[in-house]
């Protein structure tokens, strides 16, 4: 089962960020086998983190749980809140199979919370700058949520393009980068 685990930071938490992130990294370490990708998020400068997305094929909805609130900067109060869903790997890769590499180019997490009908399951026609693509669903997936997509892109607004802006309460992008430690 897929998920997607979307941490976001509390105001003024960067210098704890800071401070645990071996811990954060040794904690994600544990995962490696089970991740489909990784990374933070940041504001519009760029350079300030806003949060830490994960999408990983975990056993149930309880391990997925586990995962994302026994977190080291969850546990240490750096998070205001935690979104966890069920998603599809549309693409069935990882992050890492992305022909566009790690490098190259504004990468963006986009996030679309849905309501009512269904909208955007089949992936788009122009998916060459897909990193990872699915819809978020209920922990039984009877009810489809939204859709979930980090994408290369020239700018927010092409990054937002890649779901049907009408068909979602919101949609949110957020720059995003390949996370995972540096060699």
């Amino acid at each position: 089962m897929e998920f997607l685990c979307y941490h976001r930071d509390r105001t003024g938490s960067l210098p704890l960020r800071y401070e645990l992130n071996e811990a954060h990294l040794s904690y994600m370490d544990g995962f490696a086998k089970e991740m489909i990708a990784r990374g933070p998020t940041f504001a519009d400068d760029g350079d300030t983190l806003t949060g830490s997305v994960h999408i990983l094929d975990l056993p149930d909805p309880v391990a997925a749980r586990a995962f994302a609130f026994d977190e080291p900067n969850y546990q240490a109060g750096a998070y205001r809140d935690v979104l966890v869903r069920r998603w599809r790997n549309t693409l069935g890769r990882t992050m890492w199979d992305f022909p566009g590499g790690r490098t190259g180019g504004n990468r963006y997490l986009v996030l679309g919370l849905g309501t009512g009908q269904a909208a955007d399951r089949a992936l788009p026609p122009e998916r060459n700058e897909l990193i990872a693509y699915g819809p978020l669903l209920s922990d039984d997936e009877a009810l489809w949520l939204g859709t979930a997509a980090l994408v290369r892109a020239p700018d927010p607004d092409t990054a937002r393009a890649t779901l049907t802006q009408d068909l979602y309460a919101d949609i949110e992008v957020h720059t995003w980068e390949f996370g995972g430690r540096r060699s």
